[in-house]
């Protein structure tokens, strides 16, 4: 009873964040938001985060690519079979109880359920692989990673297909996937390059 009474709370209260957040918007942002939430806007990003982890580990790069592979699928893959298909959460653009409440910018909402955000999960988990790879060289790489996965991760609320509990899930799932195969390729190294 009371555990119910805690997910009712929590379901409410990420409903009401939603609405807040969804509703404060521009036709300018509309746009830019649109711009940020599609994933070969960022090429250029991975582009310089590959050269950037080149230059920063050379011949341990070639271990790094089939990681990153690894790792994509992985929170794509999770993100989906492990919550979306189990807890079938419809996204607020599918919700019939806010129906007329939801903002969608350009008539996109995206499949059924929301529950976790693979942008999120996939943002997240590249942030936090990508971030302990390249701190050691470069210091800020990391928080900026951060902060590219959160707007990534935001513009999903403002164009109206996802709950922030939604984002925050993804986020979570993604950073402990990223963390994890940070963790593996520490190994490896430590077992193809011992002290």
């Amino acid at each position: 009873m009371i555990i119910e009474q805690i997910i009712d709370f929590l379901a409410n209260t990420d409903r009401q964040l939603f609405l807040f957040l969804n509703n404060i918007h521009s036709p300018f942002f509309d746009d830019v938001m649109w711009w940020l939430s599609q994933r070969l806007t960022w090429a250029p990003l991975y582009a310089v985060l590959l050269i950037l982890m080149w230059l920063t580990y050379r011949n341990k790069f070639w271990y790094i690519l089939p990681l990153i592979i690894l790792l994509v699928t992985l929170t794509d893959q999770i993100s989906v079979i492990f919550f979306k298909d189990v807890f079938l959460r419809l996204r607020p653009c599918h919700e019939p109880s806010l129906e007329g409440m939801v903002r969608i910018v350009r008539d996109h909402c995206g499949g059924s359920y929301g529950f976790v955000s693979s942008h999120a999960t996939n943002t997240f988990g590249v942030a936090v692989f990508g971030g302990s790879l390249l701190k050691v060289k470069y210091k800020w790489a990391f928080p900026l990673l951060l902060l590219w996965a959160a707007i990534v991760s935001y513009s999903r609320i403002y164009l109206g297909v996802h709950y922030p509990g939604d984002v925050i899930g993804g986020a979570i799932v993604g950073a402990l996937l990223g963390w994890l195969v940070f963790l593996l390729f520490e190994w490896i190294i430590r077992k193809r390059y011992p002290a």
